[in-house]
């Protein structure tokens, strides 16, 4: 039996296995900076697996290993999920993990578990068949990523010593491979204003007329910003936005914008402050990039900027060209090469660190953060056999084995 062959049957051998591990993530709630069961499941999981070895770092990030090799590969799928949301808008229980109809229910189901039971399930498949030992896996369940993308793989890479050579992030694609997405920022614009009466305005300086008019530049800004043909288009937008005073009968002397920044290739943060900057040259008024500092679940406080940098990699990259053989190998066409439209871990690796970076995982885009998430069981195999097919073919062929 063909090397593919054998992979899509072990893929489908083990379709409900992958589904329950799933599930049993599901089961466990665990919103950014929660994510200690979820991490004990995962590590516990990968262990049946029969991964060499399994750790959890400072961070609270699960790292598992199989192979000794000089080269290293990592998948990675982040554990920490945002919140429900109003659970009027849920059809069933978001932490169910019901598998039904052919999908596994429930919060994380896309977004982002479903990548971490599909690995899982290529770890197994791997040691089944005897998986060479030239060629270094990792399988990280990382944290943090829903309050702050990146941040997991900034302490991997700078506190764990950990640096792949090539990182498969699992979030959901429709089925396709990625290769890029927008980086962001987060910034906020303070505004000092003079308080007054509120009787008579006009002897102070109100700043919130004056963040009024910072917002309609925002508005006009966004419209003007650069557009990428693969990427897509830059955006700025104002997200939140709040106000003092001495009392509600005085003129506002304090306002503040929170901005979100979608950054485009070619835009730095740089030229993304610049640009508010200008807006706000004649008030008094000051800009800056936020920064994001908060306690781990394992107790460590740790934190970074809020920039997080555009990343692609050209479509003719060896990762690429080794996804879309390995994906034809096993399905009998070739895969769409895309872009994600939302954020992923690869703002740190890629953007940061220069690390290539690939992303295939189970699942649609369009499920992340939404009511009613779920995942195709039938997404779950494929993802579990591209990942198996991936590490095989990365590693240089070894006699009598994958």
């Amino acid at each position: 039996m063909e090397l593919a062959e054998q992979i899509l049957a072990l893929a489908k051998k083990y379709e409900q296995h992958t589904a329950a591990n799933l599930s049993e993530l599901i089961r466990i709630p665990s919103v950014s900076l929660n994510e200690g069961a979820a991490a004990l499941a995962l590590k516990r999981q990968l262990e049946a697996a029969g991964v060499d070895a399994v750790e959890i770092d400072g961070l609270g990030n699960v790292i598992g290993r199989m192979g000794k090799g000089p080269r290293s590969l990592a998948f990675d799928a982040h554990l920490d999920t945002v919140d429900v949301g109003n659970p009027g808008n849920w059809s069933f229980d978001p932490f169910s993990g019901e598998i039904r109809d052919g999908h596994v229910l429930g919060r994380g189901a896309a977004d982002q578990k479903g990548g971490a039971a599909a690995f899982v399930t290529a770890a197994r498949i791997l040691k089944e068949l005897g998986f060479g030992r030239d060629l270094t896996l990792y399988f990280v369940g990382s944290v943090i990523e829903e309050d702050c993308d990146g941040l997991c793989w900034k302490y991997i890479v700078e506190e764990s010593g950990l640096r792949p050579d090539l990182v498969i992030c699992t979030e959901p694609t429709d089925g396709n491979i990625t290769r890029g997405q927008r980086g962001r920022m987060e910034m906020a614009v303070t505004f000092r204003g003079v308080s007054c009466h509120g009787s008579a305005p006009e002897r102070g300086q109100n700043a919130i007329f004056m963040a009024a008019e910072a917002c309609l530049g925002i508005r006009a800004l966004n419209e003007r910003l650069a557009n990428d043909a693969f990427l897509g288009k830059g955006t700025a937008t104002v997200t939140d936005f709040s106000s003092a005073g001495p009392s509600l009968c005085a003129v506002a002397d304090h306002a503040r914008l929170h901005i979100d920044r979608r950054l485009t290739w070619g835009e730095t943060k740089e030229s993304a402050v610049a640009e508010i900057e200008a807006i706000v040259a004649d008030m008094p008024a000051t800009v800056e990039v936020l920064e994001y500092a908060e306690t781990a679940y394992t107790g460590l406080r740790y934190g970074m900027e809020k920039y997080y940098p555009t990343w692609k990699i050209p479509e003719d990259h060896p990762a690429i060209a080794t996804g879309v053989a390995a994906y034809a190998e096993l399905f009998g066409r070739k895969p769409r090469v895309d872009r994600w439209t939302f954020s992923t871990n690869g703002v740190t690796i890629n953007g940061l660190y220069g690390i290539p970076v690939i992303g295939f995982g189970p699942g649609a885009e369009a499920q992340a953060h939404a009511p009613d998430e779920k995942v195709p069981v039938a997404d779950l195999v494929t993802a579990s056999a591209f990942y198996a097919m991936y590490a095989c073919r990365m590693q240089a062929p070894r006699p009598g084995g994958p």
